[in-house]
């Protein structure tokens, strides 16, 4: 069997180019002691993963140029030297940008697919999910009657975050692009509203959140962000999640002419918490509670998702850059 791969080729400066990735063919791996081979299904595409490809000093180490890219795969076990997994068992915790990869089996789950398809555990029962979870139960902890302010609402994160949100009594508004994903979030995943922030978002803010903002979830950075933390009311929370208006700035690059951020000052005079968190930290060990919490969820129907699936390994560059863009619609998944 050969390994189909996505290497990195380049360090990009700014947008990241089809250029800076390599498809090739390898040999498939052989698992050692412990070792499990996986044929990997579902490959996840998440926006840290630009970070990733930069060699700026970070949370995580980057890619080596000539590396796999990083990024978590769920698949079959094709063989297994570890007593734990048997061959076909369904297991997240693979990595990189390949068909084929060999993982400790003490970095694997098996998953259950009666609780949601394979592909959800890239999604809401994967990373994003849990994401989504750890940030509000550490630092947003809505409350019920608050309101919570979710951006890039459509995306693997963000509607997650305001369904958990919703099931724990919050009043939730999302920010997204376009009148197709702001439909889906409030008609399919139940917010209350979505504003569009290609449009005059200072009016949007002001119409659907006429007594402020208790939470904010920020995924993006830039004007969405500055029309927001004027509104927050006393003892408001911002759930630092990413900034991926900024990702593809390059280290070192002039920022002189860039909008400023906010004034803090309102920080000290509301009481605000800012703070920024990384899943990894807490969150794998918080796993089971956070499955269960899910689970509940979805048997309840108060928890859906959008997939944006695209097939074949060899489409990941591309989808990963209109990722970037914002072009995906929901989770973005490459079916292997």
């Amino acid at each position: 069997m050969k390994n189909t791969q996505v290497l990195l080729r380049n360090r990009p400066t700014g947008e990241p180019s089809e250029n800076d990735f390599e498809v090739v063919e390898t040999e498939t791996p052989r698992p050692g002691r412990g070792q499990v081979l996986i044929r990997a299904h579902f490959l996840s595409l998440d926006p840290y993963m630009r970070g990733r490809m930069s060699d700026a000093k970070s949370y995580a180490k980057p890619v080596a140029i000539g590396d796999v890219m990083e990024g978590a795969t769920v698949g079959e076990v094709v063989e297994s030297n570890d007593p734990r997994f048997a061959k076909g068992d369904l297991v997240a915790g693979g990595k990189g940008w390949q068909r084929f990869c060999v993982a400790d089996g003490d970095a694997l789950r098996k998953v259950d697919t009666g609780i949601a398809p394979l592909s959800a555990y890239t999604g809401v029962l994967g990373m994003p999910g849990l994401t989504a979870w750890v940030g509000l139960e550490d630092i947003g902890q809505p409350k019920p009657g608050e309101t919570v302010v979710v951006s890039a609402a459509s995306g693997a994160v963000g509607q997650v975050v305001g369904q958990i949100a919703k099931a724990r009594g919050a009043r939730v508004i999302g920010v997204a692009g376009g009148k197709a994903k702001g439909d889906f979030v409030v008609r399919e995943l139940g917010f209350d509203a979505c504003l569009d922030h290609r449009g005059d978002l200072d009016a949007q803010l002001d119409k659907a959140c006429p007594e402020g903002i208790d939470v904010y979830w920020e995924n993006v950075g830039g004007k969405t962000q500055h029309a927001v933390f004027p509104r927050f009311r006393d003892f408001g929370r911002m759930v630092m999640c990413g900034m991926i208006s900024q990702y593809n700035t390059a280290p070192g690059a002039d920022t002189s002419k860039a909008e400023p951020g906010p004034n803090l000052g309102a920080v000290v005079r509301k009481r605000l918490r800012i703070q920024g968190f990384i899943v990894f930290d807490t969150g794998w060990q918080r796993y089971g509670r956070f499955l269960a919490e899910m689970d509940g969820l979805i048997r309840a129907g108060q928890l859906k998702w959008k997939e944006d699936v695209v097939e074949g390994l060899e489409r990941a560059p591309r989808a990963f850059i209109g990722l970037l863009r914002g072009e995906n619609f929901g989770k973005l998944v490459v079916k292997i």
